[in-house]
């Protein structure tokens, strides 16, 4: 996805489409120039809270985020942030809901990472994902 449109379709469409989700809200979305945009997309969560998407692409560079909130309060983050360079899979890691932060399976490419995190929030009944499977 290398423009504003393929990215916010292809989230709204992930979104929409899963069994988790409802009401699918575009919050923002900027575009700086062709190759650099960002967007914030929320949903419900069935299970409880909402999950948020931020994506911000730069031409080959992404920085990402999702993260569900219960109550306006953060609960777990998958995220890029280059926190934690003595994490193996570094800049990609996990923020669980106890704050310990660990790998991610995640890689920066949206049609990889949302179906990995919509899974990961289907499949579990807690607010955090097994450390084995982030």
């Amino acid at each position: 996805m290398t423009t504003l449109t393929e990215l916010l379709t292809f989230v709204v469409t992930a979104l929409q489409t899963s069994e988790i989700c409802r009401d699918v809200r575009v919050i923002e979305t900027q575009q700086f120039s062709d190759e650099q945009f960002a967007i914030k997309v929320r949903c419900e969560i069935t299970t409880g809270g909402q999950l948020q998407v931020r994506l911000y692409q730069n031409g080959e560079h992404v920085d990402y985020a999702y993260q569900l909130f219960r109550d306006e309060q953060p609960v777990i983050r998958w995220d890029n942030k280059e926190h934690f360079p003595e994490i193996s899979t570094y800049p990609h890691h996990f923020h669980n809901a106890s704050g310990g932060v660990s790998e991610s399976a995640l890689n920066g490419n949206a049609s990889h990472d949302l179906p990995f995190v919509l899974n990961q929030l289907a499949t579990t009944t807690s607010t955090s994902p097994s450390d084995s499977d982030h």
